[in-house]
């Protein structure tokens, strides 16, 4: 028994003793891979290296993933992945303990973090039954996913049950943990079906008050790049030559699910046309935010002034998050503008001329606009 441990200290130590510093130096060689090729020499050779290492310096090379691009991410994970394979068949214990601490500290990749835990579950069975369901809240959207699973679990085998009451309790639960939209889609199903209907719109953050103005001419496409008065100032008292005539700014709002807004129900059906769409939202302090735009037309979305996303596309079908636009709200009131251009093409299925935005972090929880914001408020401002 002696001999078997002194043989498990010196396989543990060994690795880390020839490669002391180099440890860092062969991470950041992986790190820096790009894709094309670039820093691939280095990386295959440093990945090499790091293969070779004890499953003791799982957490180290776990660490790695922080702050690295996803090409990189996906190297580490399959050096992490031979590091404890090879420890496996060695039958060799993994760092369990130190694994979980890396865990339960959220401020490492998700994915890293997502990838302790498979690794923790490899070998605790209890492991499911202990951990997830503390991930209702987690900033990894992986594991968050996880908890919400869980509570859908407990909540079909209470329905099972006849325990209706203490099912809507958790459906509702994961429901307002869920962050990925088949969840969200799912769950609101669900729980309708149950007699317990919830906001979808209000949970995502769709915003369902704009005001609307259009259309503007973009014959031949030429009205994408154009920047007709609204990108420069808006004034929703202003009166503006459109296409067809004089145009003027129009409250609309959307009670659909998931605030998407119609351009031809408040506009009319118009070909070769851009319209905007104006709403005021308004933050009690600073945030990074992201804007997710989904639209079957070409479309450009301003923050404050700042153009966040641009997409000169055309009937390329539409779904939820299909465009983001990464910006900063300043406290106080904020100014979104979205320009949805509409070309020319005849086909019955061409005739969509729609919107919708969310506001929400970069997890996807809504970032909502306080009463301050109200588009009563709205007033000429210069973007």
């Amino acid at each position: 028994m002696i001999k078997t441990w002194i043989v498990a200290l010196v396989a543990a130590w060994l690795p880390v003793a020839v490669f002391g510093q180099d440890i860092e130096q062969h991470l950041k060689h992986v790190r820096a891979v790009q894709r094309e090729g670039h820093g691939h020499p280095a990386a295959i050779e440093a990945a090499r290296q790091l293969q070779q290492l004890p499953a003791s310096q799982l957490p180290r090379v776990l660490v790695g993933m922080d702050g690295a691009n996803p090409l990189a991410v996906n190297w580490l994970r399959g050096i992490i992945e031979t590091i404890a394979d090879r420890a496996e068949r060695a039958r060799q214990p993994l760092p369990l303990e130190e694994l979980e601490l890396f865990l339960n500290d959220t401020s490492h990749h998700p994915r890293a973090r997502r990838l302790a835990y498979e690794l923790i579950a490899r070998h605790d069975a209890d492991a499911e039954k202990r951990l997830v369901s503390g991930w209702v809240d987690d900033p990894s959207l992986e594991l968050r996913r996880d908890a919400v699973a869980w509570l859908l679990g407990r909540a079909a085998a209470a329905r099972e049950k006849g325990d209706t009451d203490e099912a809507v309790r958790l459906y509702k639960e994961a429901f307002a943990a869920s962050r990925d939209i088949d969840q969200v889609q799912s769950l609101a199903k669900t729980l309708t079906e149950l007699g317990h209907p919830v906001d979808t719109a209000e949970h995502l953050g769709f915003l369902r008050d704009w005001h609307i103005i259009g259309p503007f001419d973009s014959t031949g496409g030429k009205g994408f790049a154009i920047a007709y008065p609204p990108e420069t100032a808006v004034n929703l008292e202003q009166k503006l030559p459109g296409k067809t005539g004089e145009v003027a700014w129009m409250p609309a709002r959307t009670d659909d699910g998931y605030g998407v807004i119609d351009l031809n129900e408040v506009l009319g059906k118009h070909k070769g046309a851009v319209a905007y769409a104006f709403a005021a939202f308004h933050a009690e302090q600073p945030q990074d935010v992201e804007l997710r735009l989904g639209s079957i037309n070409a479309n450009k979305v301003w923050l404050n002034g700042e153009l966040l996303t641009s997409n000169e596309i055309y009937h390329a079908n539409m779904f939820i998050d299909q465009y983001v636009g990464r910006g900063r709200l300043k406290a106080g009131r904020n100014e979104i503008l979205v320009k949805i251009a509409q070309n020319e093409q005849t086909e019955a299925w061409a005739e969509a001329w729609m919107f919708q935005l969310r506001v929400c972090d970069a997890i996807g929880t809504a970032v909502r606009s306080t009463p301050a914001g109200d588009q009563a408020s709205v007033r000429q401002d210069t973007l």
